[in-house]
């Protein structure tokens, strides 16, 4: 493919943008409920495809889990679907309405954004979310993907375009762009054709396309996630939100990277981390007090921390842990370390909490809850296409309303400005 050709890819989607926003209703919703039936009948292309992903990767690379498609993941995005099809269109909502005493009536009201670009590394599932989010709020939308699932990807479009031909839809409406990276800044660059871009992926892609892109750019970065265990915690309960926040699904974003312990519960250590060790034989990089108590205490590998262990998205099986005298001195330390994706505290003292809440600067804060929660589809969304750790537009988990903008319809009588 040369420039020009991908140029015209991008038109051709631009084009089919303002066709999708007159839609009723009613059929992007039987589109939706359409899409996961077909999905489910063609399981086996679809997973015979990602075999073939998968097999060019290592088992070992954190990414594999994210890659990999079964009978169970297919079904939960077609639930997706489902879901999504069953939520309201935010398109059309009026979000503010007065009228003036020269008698303009004004609306402000939701509109699609447009077209979306969402470039995205080896999560094939995120091909039918960005899909049915688009297409729900009436937007367009060019999907860059990884080579890494570059036949996943192809035989899901491949549905998504024959669901899009029944329903009388141009099929440049969900475009698939060539998987090189070497035609992401095109991309990126594409001002006459894209209105946003919102990569999903590493903090090297995302620093990419931030660095790279002309076109405006909703950042989804990486989960560096810490949960504070305060001297007011109840054990028990910090116990199982810990290994929940670990080990439910290493590979995504929400999962914990690091235990800040308070020092009062030091004794405790072995015993919280005991089924992360024997379970799911987790491996440790502990501070100095940490690696003291643990120390023949634990039943998997143990490492003494070095700097780089804090500030770390493991995505693998892997915990740091420090620990800390107080509130104060765990604020701090996250301050410095986190990425703004999720924090949470265990604690029963209600002015610990609170004030964790309140100064703790992240998309999304906890009490006493599992990070692991931090995703579309656990808040009601239906699904998401990303979660958002920049603070203008949208923020957190990103869904039906963050994929619109709004205009101002100002009706009136003929009036004139002086």
């Amino acid at each position: 493919m040369d420039k020009d050709r991908l140029n015209q890819i991008l038109q051709a989607t631009c084009d089919a943008a303002p066709a999708l926003a007159q839609r009723e209703d009613t059929e992007i919703q039987a589109l939706l409920n359409r899409l996961a039936d077909k999905a489910m009948a063609a399981e086996a292309d679809i997973l015979k495809a990602n075999a073939a992903d998968l097999d060019r990767m290592d088992p070992a690379n954190p990414k594999y889990d994210r890659l990999l498609l079964n009978h169970e993941r297919l079904r939960a995005i077609c639930d997706d679907l489902r879901n999504v099809a069953g939520l309201p269109s935010p398109v059309g909502e009026i979000l503010e309405e007065r009228r003036l005493d020269n008698g303009l009536e004004l609306q402000k009201v939701r509109v699609p954004i447009g077209v979306i670009a969402v470039i995205f590394e080896s999560r094939p599932n995120v091909t039918f979310d960005v899909t049915a989010l688009c297409l729900r709020s009436r937007n367009a939308c060019v999907l860059k993907g990884s080579s890494d699932a570059r036949d996943s990807n192809a035989a899901i479009v491949k549905v998504i375009h024959e669901v899009l031909a029944e329903f009388g839809l141009d099929t440049a409406t969900v475009c698939l762009a060539p998987p090189e990276r070497e035609w992401l800044p095109q991309i990126l660059q594409a001002t006459d054709t894209i209105d946003l871009a919102i990569p999903r992926g590493s903090k090297g892609l995302i620093d990419f396309v931030r660095d790279t892109a002309r076109i405006p750019v909703i950042e989804t970065g990486a989960g560096i996630v810490h949960t504070y265990v305060d001297a007011s915690a109840d054990p028990v309960k910090a116990r199982e939100v810990i290994t929940n926040a670990k080990s439910r699904r290493v590979s995504v974003c929400n999962a914990l990277d690091t235990l800040v312990l308070h020092r009062e519960l030091l004794d405790q250590l072995p015993w919280l981390l005991e089924e992360l060790g024997t379970e799911h034989q987790a491996e440790v990089f502990a501070d100095d007090e940490a690696f003291s108590v643990l120390e023949g205490h634990y039943p998997a590998a143990l490492h003494r921390a070095q700097p780089e262990h804090f500030g770390q998205e493991f995505l693998a099986m892997k915990l740091s842990v420090k620990v800390i005298g107080g509130l104060d001195e765990a604020l701090s330390h996250i301050r410095k370390h986190s990425s703004k994706h999720s924090e949470a505290i265990m604690a029963e003292d209600p002015a610990v909490i609170e004030r964790f809440l309140n100064e703790v600067d992240a998309a999304t804060v906890y009490a006493n809850v599992s990070t692991a929660f931090t995703d579309g589809a656990q808040f009601g969304m239906g699904a998401e296409i990303g979660i958002s750790t920049q603070k203008l537009h949208a923020r957190g988990p990103m869904a039906l309303p963050e994929l619109t903008s709004y205009k101002w319809v100002v009706r009136g009588s003929g009036q004139t400005r002086r």
